[in-house]
């Protein structure tokens, strides 16, 4: 027999080892998601909480063929974590590509109450004895010393898909200049303190909208389309691991209420990333049944928005509830019943036959289902606990609202809201006014989130008159929270977006009055709706839009008008002018149906078209879509001064907890004062 070399004995053993170590179980993720475990490097530090803040461990682990986990440990700095372990397999229910026989370990409701990092591990041991380990790291982050006393309420103003230029706009056409100066600020303009957020997602450096919004108020990063949870292998929308909100944690030490006011359907994944945990941020039915079974451990007293349609029992014209998008945990496989034990969760039922809002009255909930009932309801003594819900889906947007009150007939057969059915919907700032109202009788103080919703529905659209009405709709809701944080100096307020939407830009003015603007559209073409028409620099000028007494353009088709472009854009068509009709609505639940079916379903087919101008876009399909860039964020009140700088949006629940719980860090503004004066144009 030839004699092996030294050299090849040993590649032969390495090779050895290395088949024996893929044989061996794997651990193939661990929660929460950590650097460590990903690459072997311990920074950045991916997962960080508050002292005392809950969140799940679990990890996914693959045997052997043949083979099965029969225990599993998870340890937190070498020592072993007191708390069941639930185990299942992957017989059924996980994503394709985990085999059956593939175990999912997980403890519930950990919290750790040291500050600094901490090793987390697991241990599991296969049926044959083999073990595997692996490990991770996360922060617990420090409260420090206060400068200051607690707030007690906190506001926190989204609005959805609000970038530099969404602002800029609204300013523009709010408050117009005066050679080169604001005549009339933004509300948001005059925060004391503002900062750049930079809004990744855990899965992408392009956030939608649930992770966006869960990051200010959990203080880590989901995937995209997730809400207040960290991803798993299981298909199961309502039992990945969990991490506890900043309501949650308010609410369970210092019984703070909740407030959630949005003009999108409450479902939407805005609202829900506040306070329902679920990995399909489209799980309507099992959302809102959440916001009320879950109402006892948010605290949740105020609820308004659209959405009625998930609230009305299946069956009743405009109901889409389904048991197929609804979540019932079982109360003897540990890896759900675990939610209920230790989280205090609701248990959930498939109820799509359920009377939600009979729910809600039954436990002392005022219901408005129009702006006329909102304000009922808030006459005298007024509601202690509110819900409100003014459209099946989402609500009319501001422009639609606005032109419904004026009698201005713009829709298929009246106005867009008679079409819509809801012709008495309240606008934001009337929502936000009923729900501070509320609210301010808790003893304890409250977290309030107002969306802001369609600022970014119609940027997806590049429908720009009416999200720049629904920035002045939103900022108008700015205004009411800053006039409430003077009158009450221990409110801090907070104005920001959750990702930028559209890469709108505001191009210049153009150079045309409206009449000519129209002729040329007659005209068509580029020749004549492009190099005729748009404006940069000194030939822009200063668009001036006249504001009538309900706070909103007297006219959006004006002389030398403000232009807008896309630069994340699908094709479109421009024409410049205001588009009579709004797109259609898919979600609406009467959406193919008359009135709703003839309005333009994409914005390929709208009014513009009559001008062929076509805009090529960046990105394919029929809607602009969210961008990367950073977006800004403005803070009034006390502990203001702490937002500034370029933060991460994680960062921001960690300064508004600090504020919360053991004081603020920083002045409400730079001379110290705990209640920043009206500011003045500037």
């Amino acid at each position: 027999m030839k004699k092996l070399s030294p050299m090849l004995v040993t590649a032969g053993a390495l090779m050895g080892l290395a088949a024996t170590a893929q044989a061996a179980p794997t651990v193939t993720r661990l929660t929460p998601p950590s650097e460590m475990f990903a690459s072997g490097r311990p920074d950045p530090v991916i997962a960080r909480f508050l002292p005392g803040q809950r969140f799940d461990l679990q990890a996914t682990i693959k045997p052997d063929a043949g083979q099965r986990i029969s225990a599993a440990r998870f340890f937190i700095d070498g020592q072993a974590v007191d708390a069941a372990v639930a185990l299942r397999d992957c017989a059924s229910g996980c994503v394709k590509g985990v085999s059956a026989e593939t175990a999912i370990a997980t403890v519930r409701a950990v919290s750790l109450e040291k500050a600094g990092r901490h090793e987390f591990s697991i241990e599991a041991t296969q049926a044959d004895g083999q073990k595997v380990t692996a490990r991770g790291n996360l922060e617990v982050v420090p409260f420090t010393a206060a400068m200051g006393p607690k707030v007690k309420n906190i506001i926190i103003l989204l609005g959805d898909g609000m970038g530099a230029a969404q602002r800029t706009a609204a300013r523009i056409v709010k408050g117009g200049y005066a050679q080169g100066k604001v005549i009339a600020p933004l509300a948001m303009d005059t925060f004391p303190a503002t900062a750049l957020v930079k809004t990744a997602s855990l899965n992408s450096v392009v956030t939608d909208s649930s992770p966006g919004m869960t990051a200010y108020v959990s203080g880590n990063k989901n995937n995209n389309n997730e809400e207040g949870v960290f991803p798993d292998d299981t298909v199961d929308a309502f039992d990945n691991p969990r991490i506890e909100y900043l309501s949650e944690y308010l609410h369970r030490t210092q019984g703070k209420a909740l407030g959630i006011v949005t003009t999108a359907d409450v479902f939407d994944a805005t609202p829900a990333g506040n306070a329902v945990h679920t990995s399909n941020r489209g799980a309507g039915t099992g959302i809102v049944d959440q916001f009320f079974d879950d109402r006892s451990r948010t605290g949740l007293t105020v609820l308004l928005g659209g959405g009625r349609k998930w609230f009305l029992p299946a069956g009743t014209p405009g109901s889409e509830r389904a048991e197929g998008n609804d979540y019932a945990f079982s109360a003897t496989d540990p890896h759900t019943a675990e939610i209920v034990k230790r989280w205090g969760a609701a248990p959930g039922a498939k109820d799509k036959d359920r009377d939600l809002i009979q729910a809600f009255q039954s436990a002392g909930y005022r219901y408005a289902p129009t702006r006329t009932a909102l304000q009922a309801a808030t006459d005298g003594a007024g509601a202690d606990k509110l819900l409100g819900l003014f459209a099946f889906s989402n609500m009319n947007v501001a422009l639609d609202k606005i032109d419904g009150r004026r009698g201005a007939a713009k829709g298929i057969t009246g106005t867009v809201v008679d079409d819509y059915g809801f012709p008495d919907q309240p606008m934001l700032d009337e929502m936000a006014r009923a729900a501070l109202s509320t609210l301010k009788k808790q003893p304890k103080g409250f977290v309030l989130m107002i969306e802001g919703a369609s600022i970014d529905k119609q940027a997806h659209n590049m429908d720009t008159e009416r999200w720049m009405l629904d920035t002045l709709e939103f900022d108008r809701a700015v205004q009411v929270a800053q006039e409430f944080a003077r009158e009450n100096g221990d409110t801090l307020v907070i104005v920001t977006a959750d990702h930028e939407c559209s890469g709108a830009a505001l191009i210049g003015g153009s150079m045309l009055t409206d009449q000519a603007l129209q002729e040329a559209a007659q005209k068509k073409g580029v020749a004549h709706l492009r190099d005729k028409v748009v404006g940069v620099y000194e030939k822009a000028g200063f668009p001036r839009y006249r504001i009538a007494a309900d706070g909103y353009p007297e006219a959006t088709d004006i002389d030398y008008r403000l232009l807008v472009g896309y630069g994340a854009n699908a094709d479109r068509y421009e024409d410049w002018r205001t588009n009579t009709t709004p797109l259609r609505d898919s979600q609406q639940p009467l959406a193919k149906s008359e009135p709703l079916k003839w309005y333009p379903p994409v914005p390929m087919e709208r009014d513009d078209a009559f001008g062929e101008y076509l805009v090529t876009g960046q990105v394919p399909g029929e809607s602009a879509v969210h961008t990367a860039t950073d977006i800004p964020l403005s803070a009034f009140g006390p502990g203001a001064l702490a937002f500034t700088g370029v933060i991460d949006n994680t960062d921001v629940f960690f300064k508004l907890a600090q504020a919360a719980v053991k004081g603020t860090t920083a002045p409400a503004d730079a001379t110290g004062a705990k209640r920043p004066a009206k500011a003045t144009a500037r």
